[in-house]
């Protein structure tokens, strides 16, 4: 019998039910050949960890909240001293949702495709008159950083750290530019539930579906895990830096958060990896392990979720 104490690959005690161990070790993190965000590529080191095999889901959400009564950031009217200068009928509870406009529009420009919907949250994802049928077995969304955080401690895990988060998703693969190798559509078969058509208006998947997928819906990588690219954006627990580099980086398929300079130190925000079902070849190839976005903590969207981690 081998020593799990030696032999990094053996996961150390009892397996955890809906993970999987990821063993660790060096890997090439990060990327020089797409937005400059990624770069520099660097050596790397995780220590092993389990991992949820996917993004957490509504039924799951709904059941930490069942035992809690944990009230989401979404829910809550914004307080006004937050918000200088903002109107009374601005601060109102809710939240992003994705809102295809009817033909193609400029890309410098996400609020042709976002609205704030009053309402809306991780129950009630299109607003007040919208549910969860037929989506229980999809990612939570709408849920901000301190949601994810919640609920992570509820079920004493972690949220990943970005470096954590981008081996699990390599799958034991190195330096591949995908989970799953590097071509985006090998023999033309989507691998993630990213945008198909033309964003942010024509969507040419069946019955012209262009948000969330049930998780497990794509192939698993090498370790096991699905939904790590595309899907929903994952929080981390790693708050955003370039470095010693300041960039100006567009706010890509996130909030439309305008662009922004991420290092602004009166900006608090988080690593979000894996890219989701509104990443587009035109638009946003975010749709990679090494691909990083910067997310701001007072803000949740349709289409940002998460993952635990569990370190032994």
């Amino acid at each position: 019998m081998r020593d799990t104490k030696s032999d990094p690959a053996i996961a150390p005690g009892a397996r955890r039910p809906g993970m999987s161990w990821i063993p660790g070790g060096a890997f090439r993190m990060g990327s020089e050949r797409h937005y400059p965000e990624e770069a520099p590529a660097r050596d790397a080191w995780v220590d092993g960890f389990w991992i949820d095999t996917a993004p957490v889901t509504n039924r799951q959400f709904a059941r930490f909240v069942r035992e809690t009564g944990w009230i989401t950031f979404a829910e809550i009217p914004p307080d006004p001293a937050d918000y200088p200068g903002a109107t009374p009928e601005t601060l109102v509870a809710g939240s992003l949702v994705f809102t295809p406009p009817a033909g193609p529009v400029a890309l410098d420009n996400p609020g042709a495709w976002w609205r704030y919907e009053p309402g809306a949250v991780w129950r009630h994802p299109l607003g007040p008159n919208s549910g969860l049928a037929g989506l229980w077995e999809h990612p939570v969304v709408h849920v901000a950083w301190i949601d994810a955080e919640a609920y992570a401690a509820w079920a004493g895990a972690d949220l990943p750290t970005e470096a954590e988060w981008e081996f699990a998703a390599r799958g034991g693969l190195a330096d591949t530019e995908f989970a799953w190798g590097d071509e985006l559509s090998p023999k033309g078969k989507p691998m993630a539930n990213t945008w198909q058509g033309q964003f942010p208006h024509q969507s040419l998947k069946p019955n012209g579906r262009f948000r969330t997928s049930k998780v497990g819906s794509f192939p698993a990588n090498g370790y096991g895990l699905s939904d790590m690219i595309g899907n929903v954006w994952e929080w981390t627990a790693d708050s955003w830096s370039t470095a010693d580099t300041r960039r100006t980086v567009s706010a890509c398929c996130a909030a439309p958060a305008e662009t922004f300079d991420p290092d602004a130190p009166t900006i608090a925000r988080k690593v979000l990896k894996g890219g989701s079902h509104l990443c587009a070849p035109s638009y946003c190839r975010r749709y990679r392990p090494a691909a990083r976005h910067a997310q701001s903590l007072d803000s949740s969207t349709s289409h940002v979720g998460f993952r635990c981690v569990v370190r032994p």
